[in-house]
């Protein structure tokens, strides 16, 4: 807001006379004073800290770090205007060690767009790759134009197509704050922001958006899920690397977005109001909402590269401003590629190590984030070479920094580079792992597969054999069967292939390690046996992920049957392949109503969400260990390799190390293509088994609302039918 402006709102204020003495003390200041011009601009040196653009009385800091840079000059523009208002290069004096900082007064700051020209020497094989010609975007930009309506073609002869904006904060959080759930108490439900409101039969008023979700709330609190995973909502191009698809001719798109522009920005193409560039507070409005509904954020963030690829890619902010400090190169300039997309950023370096440490603070204080999932996690523990450190000093900061002290840290550990890290991961006491294991064992064993029963005892409680050993909780196992990267749950029952034709790589992307089972027929049948296995196989995978100590989540769709077709790999696809068809929750009520019961199950049963791994021993006098294994015969599990059944009973006087009571739950697994009988354990006298699932029963009677499971008439055994899972509750 210019003075002029600023001067006539006092003068209409009812308070004019108290705002104009202030006014005039602030102009008082002498860091308010300009002592340089630049044609009609007013300037004076700036602060080097906080880098980006800041607003300070009577203008804007600018701040921008490069070690390599000569010269740096500021292009500012109206906004949505395709040539600059005007470029003022940083005087010397305006630089502080390698930054350069300075203030600019009197812009009309919610009106303009800005961003660097760099000059410095171009010579790709030592690192550099300056080119004052380009425009380049502030790595702390906090608001960036150019892609604000999703989807639209944007103007590919602009000299300038991703635009910082300068944010300012006048969103009202009233007396909100993050929730601090406990981790052992999550339900993760992995979604895509536009994917879940997207298609048709959402009903919502801004399809694909923050505001949709806001409108689905109810869907999710009556699911129970208390904690959203939001795939990448930083700013990204859903036009790179866009293409015809060979099927259909659309456009595919870089619809996923782990493919970052910029780390400090909301995406804009998934806000109702990014036109308008409000896509800040309707994010916040988004969190504000699920908070007070007793649903948590936590952000899948990717900083193991970004959007400027490799040598051939586009040049939009780091590798223009400092590119040997920003990527890992091999000794010949080229970049690594740890990533699997064309480079990789250089965590461990300080100061990309700042920027990632100033991002989480910044959505974590700003946003009132929860949680935050490293896309291929592994690769911030690797050294500038490449090598994986012991104790990789970016790891070590997020796990001590005050700021995020309360967040969840969430790794996926492994990267493209073939580090495997799940079980190892450099914790510090702090980090849990996306757990790669439980998702292969789990899905071994519910297709039949033989010697998997050992494997499962390990899954079903946490993991201890990859976490106990270190201190590690059971929380620390983040448990899933499906993610986004990979079948859905109903395609992991109906494809024993992956079938991504129309992704138009020749079906060569995406896993081809899906262990799944297409129970007989690869995708859509009519054979009802067929669908019915289908249907029982679905819920039994629901099952075993809703009994295991650890962290569930479940990917979005799963708990209606969402199908990609057999598609595993569905990251170019704005269409339904990846949209949630609503329509599934009328069709697939069943397994919808299974999966609501077994999350109602698990919040009402605390044994079943241990903050301690099991002893497998009697530590509090109840004459039960807290949990002992069974198979066919009570007390007697059968490990050998030919098994396929399994059951395990817990002690509900153990839960949560002793210090609630809860009831004892008896949980039997058969994956046999036969029926077995299960003789029972028994319970403490006074206490009766009740069903409260039952995998292999009608639908109708599949599960039960908890607190209204029907007695089970034998209490000295049940049969279950081939490939399902009963859930008994002693009370």
């Amino acid at each position: 807001m210019t003075k002029d402006k600023i001067l006539d709102a006092i003068a209409l204020s009812p308070y004019s006379c108290c705002l104009n003495t202030h006014y005039q003390r602030t102009m008082e200041r002498i860091d308010v004073n300009p002592t340089h011009t630049y044609g009609d601009f007013k300037l004076r040196r700036g602060k080097p800290f906080p880098f980006g653009a800041t607003l300070v009385p009577g203008g804007v800091n600018f701040s921008i770090f490069s070690s390599h840079a000569k010269s740096c000059s500021l292009v500012l523009f109206k906004k949505h205007q395709p040539e600059p208002l005007a470029e003022i290069p940083f005087p010397e004096e305006f630089r502080i060690g390698n930054v350069f900082c300075m203030v600019v007064f009197d812009l009309d700051y919610e009106e303009i767009e800005y961003g660097y020209r760099m000059d410095g020497p171009f010579d790709p094989k030592a690192g550099h790759w300056f080119d004052k010609s380009k425009i380049l975007l502030d790595p702390y930009a906090k608001i960036i134009g150019g892609r604000d309506v999703w989807g639209v073609t944007p103007d590919w002869s602009d000299i300038y197509h991703h635009r910082a904006r300068i944010a300012f904060d006048d969103f009202d959080w009233e007396s909100e704050r993050p929730l601090e759930l406990p981790p052992e108490d999550l339900i993760i439900y992995e979604m895509h922001v536009r994917s879940f409101t997207r298609h048709p039969s959402s009903g919502v008023k801004h399809p694909g958006t923050f505001a949709a979700i806001r409108e689905k709330i109810p869907y999710l609190k009556e699911l129970g899920v208390n904690c959203i995973e939001l795939m990448p909502v930083y700013e990204f191009d859903e036009f790179e690397n866009s293409r015809p698809n060979p099927q259909t001719g659309e456009t595919l798109l870089n619809y996923w977005g782990y493919s970052t522009v910029g780390f400090f920005a909301p995406k804009a193409g998934y806000a109702a109001t990014g036109k308008f560039g409000m896509q800040v507070d309707e994010l916040k409005a988004l969190v504000k909402d699920l908070h007070a509904n007793g649903i948590e954020v936590i952000l899948d963030v990717v900083f193991n590269h970004t959007a400027e690829g490799n040598e051939n890619g586009p040049v939009i902010s780091f590798r223009g401003i400092d590119n040997k400090t920003y990527y890992m190169l091999t000794p010949e300039g080229y970049y690594y590629n740890f990533s699997g997309c064309g480079n990789t950023l250089n965590c461990n370096n300080p100061i990309v190590r700042n920027i990632v440490l100033d991002c989480l603070r910044y959505w974590a204080a700003e946003y009132h984030i929860d949680g935050f999932r490293f896309d291929l996690a592994s690769i911030l523990g690797r050294d500038p070479w490449g090598a994986p450190l012991a104790n990789p000093p970016l790891l070590e900061t997020l796990a001590f920094d005050p700021i995020l002290a309360r967040c969840k840290l969430i790794a996926e550990a492994w990267d493209a580079g073939g580090l495997y890290q799940v079980g190892s991961f450099p914790a510090f006491g702090r980090w849990a792992e996306w757990n790669g294991k439980y998702r292969d064992g789990i899905r071994k064993f519910l297709k039949g597969e033989p010697g998997r029963v050992g494997d499962m005892a390990q899954r079903l409680q946490g993991s201890p054999d990859l976490y106990a050993w270190a201190g590690r909780a059971p929380a620390t196992s983040i448990n899933f069967i499906t993610a986004h990267d990979g079948f859905t749950l109903a395609d992991l029952v109906s494809y024993n292939g992956k079938h991504n034709e129309a992704n138009g790589e020749n079906n060569n992307d995406g896993t081809n390690d899906n262990d799944s089972w297409n129970c007989g027929a690869e995708g859509w049948t009519e054979d009802a046996g067929i669908n019915a296995l289908r249907q029982r196989q679905m819920k039994n995978a629901i099952a075993m992920l809703l009994v295991s100590q650890g962290v569930p989540m479940i990917l979005m769709g799963d708990e209606v049957g969402r199908s990609q077709r057999g598609n595993n790999n569905t990251y170019c696809h704005d269409n339904d392949l990846s949209w949630l068809d609503w329509n599934l929750l009328e069709s697939n009520s069943d397994l919808f109503n299974f999966a609501k019961h077994c999350i109602a199950f698990r919040n009402a049963h605390p044994v079943l969400r241990n903050h301690w791994h099991f002893q497998n021993r009697d530590y509090v006098g109840s004459g039960y260990a807290d949990i002992t294994w069974h198979g066919t015969k009570a007390w007697n599990a059968d490990w050998s390799d030919s098994s396929r059944t399994l059951a395990f009973m817990l002690c509900g006087k153990h839960a949560k190390g002793g210090t609630v009571n809860d009831n004892y739950i008896y949980v039997a697994m058969n994956m046999h293509w036969e029926a077995h009988w299960f003789e029972l354990p028994q319970p403490p006298a006074g206490l009766k088994w009740h069903v409260f699932a039952n995998t292999g029963a009608n639908p109708a009677e599949a599960s039960w609302e908890p607190g209204k499971e029907p007695l089970l008439n034998t209490q000295q055994g049940i049969l279950l039918g081939d490939r399902s899972i009963v859930i008994l509750v002693g009370k």
